[in-house]
Formats: structure tokens, C-alpha cells, sequence
């Protein structure tokens, strides 16, 4: 297991994470420091515990709008899929239709060929 030093609002914190996983780590932290720098710049000094409190705060609506846009997005595909499948379906029914129509008319081309070779 790897350990990464991060700093968040002016402390340092000596964090485990998976091997491989220490830059992404600590761009988790950077963000993390930059949106508690952005309310500090609009609230003032209030505190770290309730200041880290709104940035969780933040994060997990913003978190939970993502969440709601991706099940939108889920369901939409999900309705296109669908329509897809049933385009898919009226158009091999299409298909049969228009093969039988050829092979109906192949049929009776046959049939006009022999009565006009019989005929002749």
C-alpha cells in the first residue's frame, strides 16, 4: 500500500491509497483545498471544522446532481435502445415483407416465361 502527503487548508495529511493511485490521490486533495480556498474567499474565516463541513456539503450536491443527470442519461439511452430495437424489428419485418413480394413476383415472371415458351 502507497502513502502520499496531501495538504488541505494549511495541514498536512499522510494518506494510504492503492499503489499507482498517489497522483490521483493528490489531485483529490488539491480540488479538495482549492473549493475550501473558494469558500473561505466568499465567507470569510469560519471556522475549519464548519468550513470543511460545506465543502463535503458541496461536493455531495454536486455529487448527487451528477448522480441524478446520469440516471436521466441512463433512462434516455435506455428509451433509445428500445426504439432502436423496435426500428429493428419493423424493419426486418419490412424486410420479409418486400423478399416475399420479390419472390411473388419472381414466381409469376417464371410462370408469364413458361406460358410465352409454350407458347412460341
Amino acid at each position: 500500500m502507497a502513502h502520499v502527503s496531501v495538504t488541505i487548508a494549511g495541514r498536512a495529511y499522510r494518506m494510504a491509497c492503492g499503489d499507482g493511485e498517489e497522483a490521483h490521490l493528490e489531485a483529490l486533495a488539491r480540488e479538495v483545498d482549492a473549493k475550501i480556498a473558494d469558500l473561505r474567499a466568499s465567507f470569510g474565516e469560519i471556522g475549519d471544522q464548519r468550513i470543511t463541513v460545506m465543502a463535503a456539503l458541496t461536493y455531495a450536491d454536486e455529487l448527487q446532481a451528477a448522480r441524478r443527470r446520469l440516471a436521466a442519461v441512463t433512462e434516455e439511452a435506455a428509451r433509445l435502445a428500445a426504439r432502436a430495437e423496435e426500428a429493428q424489428g419493423a424493419q426486418a419485418e419490412q424486410n420479409e415483407a418486400v423478399a416475399a413480394a420479390v419472390a411473388e413476383s419472381a414466381d409469376r415472371l417464371e410462370r408469364l416465361a413458361a406460358q410465352l415458351n409454350g407458347a412460341g
